[in-house]
């Protein structure tokens, strides 16, 4: 009798052509990010048309905006372990209908109280699936591909801006501010089902639960030549005891989850603060608002075209020293912005180097998270790292009106925002050290790429 074959689900899946069903489930993960970042800016494109129908104040609007960057963090915080406990494609689904009913029902506020509410939990339901949708693509790519084939996923979010920004072109003022929030519902309650008929669950994570059957009809349809004879599907890593929150804490990832927080608070405070403040502080140094308008665009476009950049060299090099350098040349372009808004070709060059080394190396930073962590607690990681991020977000949107009520000068204000991003900038090569001198077994699958080995040979 003949024994059977045993292959870990890292192996099976390095050892193999990219398959169609690999590329349809990150198109899937790719279209929840979309309508994420279509619900998390909608808010901004209907604020005019609510001011209106409430007969509300910039400052009473303002709540509205925080409770959905609260909403934000804690379903980053509380989604994670649901998904390491109960599953990806489970926890994605309910995710996205979550903030697909949530957005409708918000369409049917009766007040700004009620929108406050509403928009929490909405923002509940956003904090889940973004980081959620980053470890399920991670689990399905190839070691060597990962980086290039997960960093284009944070266009999405870009994506969802844009189709927010055409759809409030053409339905506020015919249809009304409702419709733009019934259409950030509808599509994402359509999506769900899409979900539940073709997204895959984590053959990582099924391996783990010791769900062979269905890990090994997920294995056939990405490579339908085992099918005769499928080998036992063995785990990545040896699995540690304890809830997922705590093994983030457990030696030998202790030192890397703190540099991985302090990555995400420091990066999307900044990221925030420019998202929300760049146009008007570019204003305030003398520039014409359709010329500040331009420039901040190009920032936007170096947040998107920068994920795809680094992801594409962070499997050529260290992945840590990219996105550390990211970071680093970020800092030092907005530190000079100020200065050179006068010379309007590199004020160009600056805020686009400025957006590859904030929003791009932020989808870096997840993609770096995702590679840390064993299955047992992947998830979590992901996303309490997008966690920590998210009350980043909270202290850069704030931080900016407090410096512009204190009348500081723009140059001035690029400058101290500059300091988060070196911060950032050490703290991923913080990681980078410590992940050579982990006492995490050399064996894990993402050790090498991680740490670097394979590319400093």
């Amino acid at each position: 009798m003949l024994a059977v074959q045993s292959v870990t689900v890292r192996t099976f899946i390095n050892d193999r052509k990219m398959s169609g069903f690999q590329i349809r489930t990150f198109f899937l993960c790719f279209l929840i990010l979309v309508l994420d970042g279509y619900d998390t800016v909608v808010l901004g494109f209907i604020a005019p048309a609510l001011k209106v129908h409430f007969g509300a104040s910039a400052a009473e609007l303002a709540p509205v905006f925080g409770a959905g960057f609260f909403g934000l963090a804690i379903g980053s915080f509380f989604f994670g372990p649901l998904a390491d406990r109960f599953g990806r494609k489970v926890t994605l689904i309910c995710a996205v209908l979550l903030f697909g009913m949530l957005s409708i029902a918000s369409s049917w506020s009766a007040s700004i109280n009620m929108l406050i509410a509403l928009r929490f939990l909405t923002g509940l339901g956003l904090g889940g699936a973004m980081p959620n949708a980053y470890t399920l693509a991670v689990e399905y790519s190839p070691d060597r591909l990962r980086s290039t084939l997960v960093a284009p996923l944070g266009c999405g979010i870009s994506a969802g801006g844009v189709l927010c920004g055409l759809a409030a072109s053409r339905m506020i003022g015919t249809f009304g501010w409702q419709s733009m929030l019934i259409l950030g519902g509808a599509l994402p309650l359509l999506l769900a089902v899409i979900l539940a008929i073709w997204l895959p669950e984590s053959m990582s994570y099924l391996v783990t639960r010791n769900r062979q059957l269905d890990a090994h009809a997920i294995m056939q349809r990405i490579a339908p030549d085992v099918s005769s004879a499928p080998p036992h599907l063995t785990r990545d890593e040896t699995p540690m005891p304890g809830l997922p929150m705590t093994q983030l804490l457990r030696r030998g990832l202790r030192g890397g989850t703190l540099f991985l927080w302090v990555t995400g608070f420091m990066a999307l405070l900044v990221v925030y603060f420019l998202g929300n403040w760049l146009t008007l502080l570019i204003q305030q140094s003398g520039v014409p608002f359709d010329h500040a308008s331009l420039m901040t665009a190009l920032y936007l476009a170096g947040n998107a075209l920068g994920a795809v950049l680094l992801g594409f060299l962070m499997d050529r090099m260290n992945p840590q020293y990219v996105v550390a350098g990211a970071f680093l040349c970020a800092a030092v372009s907005l530190a000079s912005f100020g200065h050179l808004t006068g010379v309007p070709a590199l004020a160009l060059v600056a805020l686009f180097v400025t957006g590859v080394g904030t929003g791009g190396a932020m989808t870096g930073t997840s993609i770096l998270s995702a590679g840390f962590y064993p299955t047992a607690a992947r998830a979590t990681g992901v996303a309490w790292t997008l966690g920590m991020g998210r009350v980043g977000s909270i202290v850069g949107s704030m931080i900016g009106g407090l410096m512009l009520a204190a009348h500081w000068a723009s140059a001035v204000m690029f400058a101290v925002v500059s300091i988060p991003i070196a911060v950032a900038a050490a703290s991923i090569y913080g990681l980078a050290v410590y992940r050579r001198r982990s006492l995490q077994p050399p064996e894990s699958p993402y050790f090498d790429v991680a740490v670097g080995q394979r590319n400093s040979k």
